[in-house]
């Protein structure tokens, strides 16, 4: 399947920046050099107006276009396009000073001060009627600018406010979700501690000196907060859509984000989009770094199901807010750009175009450094970058076709860090997440990162690690997937409570029991520094050999129908089963009872790939740090070949021919990639 461009002005690979003219406003020379060095660079688009509210309106009711007008005019005589944002994510020091209720109250019910980012409350209504004002008079000016393709709303969403604006709106939330009091205090177990709940006006939000012990009443407020956040973005763009439709708009996400369940906005956003960061180069695993950035590019890319995202910031070079500020290596810059392309992205974009010349970001990495010009290493990688992008147009619109989906849920992630136990020195979600991920990303089998909630009759796999909490029907679903012929495999700690967070009684895991064929009695949680071994019974149905480390959670089951694979190796419960499979239906469902190491799930998953003649990218198992991905229109595919090793890689394609979409090339059988190189082939 092909999807359509953001925007049809411009059919091509997005390639830009944040850009801040306004911090150069006494330097009226800078705007024609950075035309200038856009072209040089290739870039076709920037964001603007992220931060621009006290440009853009200076004094209450006093608006200041001009310099926004002059902007976008330079942009469209230079063949550079836009994303307009709405300025909310800082608001002017004149309105925190007249309407002290924007700003944000904290969980220890204390008001900020004015300053930072974010720090409004998403309920006020002075603050919403100020946004509606601005983005209304946005919308009537530049809607119908050559020069915009798109909304670019707010940004980075994120963090939350007690005032009691807000604590009426949980109230009335609440409301609204139990109907009754008696409901809510069964759905939250307040009998717990003699907490129940007689009126109402009784419940808060949690605090650190008040409630933070009810762990239903803690989710309720995370829901509450995404739904908030939800209804202020859809105000937002409301007189936005009223003025142009048609027009796309997005909200940038950020990496593994917690703070809000994104899957809430996927319906409402045109495009997403999200902002990158790892920190490459850094002491840890290279492979499991970009295992892991590649699970957030596949994440948010199967938020709209499979439709193209953007890579809406990235660093050129290098961070000032992470304990250490590395720089790429030379290559890097391309190599992890193009990653993003990989996974589904149709553009690439910048945390910042131009150092700020004062300020907390002005040592934050640039397309322009503050020599100004463009004899810098920098500019030269993204000028290389832009290079290559302009040729990758075929590839805009397609997307990625995905047998395997990995279930990674904000909601159960919640419920499963507030669990108090068995581990709360590190339960680790998000790591064994991604090394299940990471078993996938190193055979080339592509993958969706999806939420628990999703369809999954697409997929012939679906892996679930720590499936904590089952959601209503959740169970069902993934039941009917297997009886009709899927394969699902989840791990300890899955199958352990409902909705609420309430456990599920007569015995775990729960609504996965029958589908599993194994009960959970009891499971360990080990020192750090303990280990256990899992020992692969002989004459598998999977051809599984070998012995592996266990560590961290060992789940003691016991067999209801399912068959053992493998078995702990010692402790008071060696001999129990450590792997399980079971037949159900017409499909296969396998438990992996222990934290393993990653040796386990390299052997596990590649035997299963095997199984169910998984599709890999290049047909065959890759070697190890390189990656291969490949996007599709449905009859042309696009192979992504990249190297994160920084070593010489031979890639075996089964004789097949491609064409070098980057340098031309043709090349067949075996191809070798420098270090930190990537190549896009065309079948």
């Amino acid at each position: 399947m092909k999807f359509k461009p953001v925007s049809e002005k411009i059919p091509k690979m997005l390639h830009g920046a944040d850009y801040n003219p306004e911090q150069w406003e006494k330097y009226p020379e800078v705007l024609a050099e950075d035309i200038r060095l856009m072209k040089l660079a290739n870039c076709n688009v920037m964001s603007v107006g992220i931060f621009s509210w006290a440009k853009l309106e200076p004094e209450e009711g006093t608006f200041t276009f001009g310099w926004m007008d002059k902007l976008l005019d330079t942009f469209h005589e230079n063949g550079i396009y836009a994303f307009l944002a709405t300025p909310s994510g800082a608001r002017p020091a004149w309105m925190s000073e007249k309407y002290p209720e924007v700003l944000r109250v904290g969980a220890n019910r204390v008001r900020n001060l004015h300053g930072m980012r974010h720090n409004h409350c998403f309920t006020s209504p002075v603050y919403r009627e100020k946004v509606e004002i601005m983005n209304s008079k946005l919308a009537e000016r530049y809607a119908d600018h050559p020069a915009v393709i798109g909304w670019h709303v707010s940004n980075e969403y994120g963090g939350e406010c007690h005032c009691d604006y807000c604590q009426d709106a949980f109230r009335e939330w609440l409301k609204k979700k139990y109907q009754t009091l008696d409901a809510l205090n069964d759905a939250w177990w307040t009998t717990f501690w003699s907490h129940t709940y007689s009126s109402w006006s009784q419940v808060e939000s949690p605090a650190p000196h008040g409630e933070k012990m009810v762990h239903g009443q803690n989710l309720d407020w995370k829901r509450f907060v995404t739904d908030q956040t939800l209804d202020f973005y859809r105000h937002e763009v409301k007189p936005l859509k009223a003025v142009k439709p048609e027009m796309p708009a997005t909200a940038n996400f950020m990496e593994t984000f917690e703070g809000l369940n994104y899957a809430k906005f996927a319906d409402d956003i045109d495009v997403i989009s999200w902002d990158s960061y790892p920190t490459w180069h850094d002491q840890q695993d290279e492979s499991y770094l970009a295992a892991y950035t590649a699970m957030n590019h596949d994440w948010f890319r199967s938020l709209k199901d499979g439709k193209p995202f953007l890579l809406m910031e990235s660093t050129p070079s290098l961070t000032n807010w992470q304990p250490i500020s590395k720089l790429k290596k030379p290559g890097m810059h391309v190599l992890s750009s193009l990653q993003a392309v990989a996974h589904g992205s149709d553009s690439v974009q910048y945390f910042q175009w131009r150092k700020s010349r004062g300020s907390s970001e002005k040592f934050h990495g640039a397309v322009v450094d503050h020599a100004g010009h463009e004899h810098t290493r920098v500019f030269q990688e993204v000028t290389e970058l832009g290079e290559g992008l302009a040729k990758l147009d075929e590839v805009v619109g397609t997307t990625v076709d995905a047998e395997v989906a990995i279930i990674f849920d904000t909601e159960n992630r919640w419920a499963v860090k507030d669990s108090q136990g068995p581990r709360n020195i590190g339960v680790h979600y998000e790591r064994t997440v991604t090394e299940h991920y990471q078993a996938f990303w190193e055979q080339g089998i592509a993958v969706d990162v999806i939420d628990s909630e999703k369809d999954l009759s697409k997929y012939k796999l679906v892996v679930a690690p720590m499936l904590y909490m089952v959601r209503s029907g959740v169970g069902e679903n993934i039941e009917k997937f297997v009886q009709n012929g899927g394969t699902f495999v989840t791990t300890y700690w899955s199958g352990i409570v409902d909705d609420n967070d309430l456990c599920f009684l007569g015995g775990f895991p729960g609504p996965l029991r029958k589908t599993l064929g194994i009960w959970s009695e009891e499971i360990d949680g080990l020192y750090d520094g303990e280990t256990n071994r899992v020992k692969v019974v002989g004459n598998n149905e999977l051809d599984l050999r070998g012995e592996f480390e266990a560590k961290e959670l060992c789940d003691l089951i016991h067999l209801e129908g399912a068959q053992v694979l493998a078995q702990y190796g010692s402790d008071f419960y060696a001999g129990r089963p450590a792997l399980t499979v079971n037949q159900y239906g017409e499909g296969k469902a396998y438990y992996i009872a222990s934290r393993n190491d990653q040796a386990f799930h390299q052997a596990f998953f590649e035997k299963l790939a095997d199984q169910l003649s998984l599709k890999r990218a290049t047909g065959g198992l890759l070697p190890k740090d390189v990656s291969a991905q490949v996007r599709t229109d449905g009859t042309n595919e696009f192979l992504f070949l990249m190297n994160f090793s920084n070593e010489t890689k031979d890639i075996n394609l089964n004789g097949q021919t491609y064409q070098d979409l980057i340098t031309d090339n043709e090349v067949s059988g075996i191809v070798s990639l420098p270090g930190f190189d990537v190549k896009v082939l065309k079948k």
